[in-house]
């Protein structure tokens, strides 16, 4: 079960932040936009195995098209309107990643990833996922995937268009944003 830690009466810095995450590294931790400190469990096995398939998938293609830099669910990124947020995997453009200092590599990345992968884990609610992805959508992520394998269903979240809901597809194209990347769903389901 998620748990959520209001900030109300102090905040901690973005540096305090970073350090509290990297002090206890089997926690995944996240941040909301208003400061309250976001702590989810670890996955089980087949989600963590789902997950790796992912991550593997997406690093595979990035590598062969070399436009673009691939993260897994252990990278923290600084969105614009202050959340800090590790999705399952994600993908920038190689001039975003260039454009960073060499410190800013090294911290959470301050930008929102052009693409993104959730996939739903047995303690995750949909709803609270729902939001997660849109948050993304409204700072700049321009194609992001939830994957909720209990209902075998995939949420596609595109800029300015509704929401496309697909039920059991065998795999997902990433259209435009990555151009012939597939991600085959027979291994995650």
């Amino acid at each position: 079960m998620t748990v959520e830690v209001k900030f109300n009466s102090f905040q901690l810095s973005d540096e305090q932040f970073f350090q509290l995450c990297q002090d206890n590294r089997d926690l995944r931790l996240e941040r909301s936009a208003k400061g309250d400190l976001i702590i989810m469990p670890p996955t089980g096995g087949k989600t963590g195995n789902s997950n790796g398939r992912i991550t593997q998938q997406l690093f595979n293609w990035s590598d062969n098209n070399g436009k673009g830099i691939a993260f897994d669910s252990s990278t923290g990124f600084k969105l614009p309107n202050g959340a800090d947020r590790s999705p399952d995997a994600a993908w920038i453009p190689l001039d975003k990643w260039q454009a960073l200092t060499p410190q800013q590599k090294e911290k959470f990345l301050p930008l929102s990833p052009d693409f993104v992968i959730e996939l739903m884990s047995a303690s995750d609610n949909l709803e609270t996922a729902r939001k997660k992805m849109q948050e993304y959508l409204d700072n700049g992520t321009r194609l992001g995937w939830l994957i909720n394998r209990k209902t075998r269903e995939v949420e596609i979240y595109r800029q300015g268009q509704p929401v496309e809901i697909l039920t059991n597809p065998e795999s997902l194209s990433g259209e435009n944003i990555l151009p012939e990347f597939s991600l085959n769903l027979t291994l995650i389901w």
